[in-house]
């Protein structure tokens, strides 16, 4: 079986920063595989792509640009925000205002998005809304452990159940 549209995939991997030589990101190797539904958008579609075709046991070696990956790092996305939007049953989130910590927020139209605290000023916070991995060209390397069919309530729900996948 070839990995294709709709099928379960399981793998494990290494990510580096650029190149095999470049600093580790993540790996599984020692922890539980990857498992993911593949054609359906859970992963970046360039990391999909370039497995697309591989056998359980074919071993991968592959870059992506961080184009391709996260995005490039956008500058309009590192904002100041009144610090008084802190502000939670009238007393100032101090726990949440740390540098470097990560904190799920909304924008104008309701839209979920994470914010990276870069700066607590006197009377606002410098936040960092882009992906941390944002400008990040990647480096994976690993193996394809096994494939199979997806089930059809897989399907239904757009993710893997069972070990490795969601628990209904």
């Amino acid at each position: 079986m070839v990995i294709d549209k709709n099928k379960v995939v399981t793998l494990h991997y290494k990510l580096q920063e650029g190149s095999a030589e470049g600093n580790l990101i993540e790996e599984t190797h020692g922890k539980d595989p990857l498992v993911f539904l593949y054609g359906v958008g859970q992963m970046i579609p360039e990391f999909e792509r370039q497995l697309e075709g591989k056998k359980e046991g074919d071993t991968f070696s592959f870059g992506i640009q961080s184009s391709d990956a996260y995005g490039e790092h956008d500058s309009q996305a590192i904002v100041t925000i009144p610090k008084d939007s802190f502000v939670v049953d009238g007393e100032l989130a101090t726990d949440l205002l740390e540098v470097d910590k990560v904190i799920p927020m909304r924008d104008g139209e309701g839209n979920q998005l994470l914010g990276t605290v870069m700066e607590v000023r006197e009377t606002e916070v410098l936040m960092d809304f882009n992906h941390p991995m944002a400008g990040v060209d990647l480096y994976f390397t690993g193996n394809i452990e096994s494939i199979r069919e997806a089930t059809s309530s897989e399907l239904e729900h757009g993710h893997v159940h069972g070990e490795g996948g969601h628990q209904h």
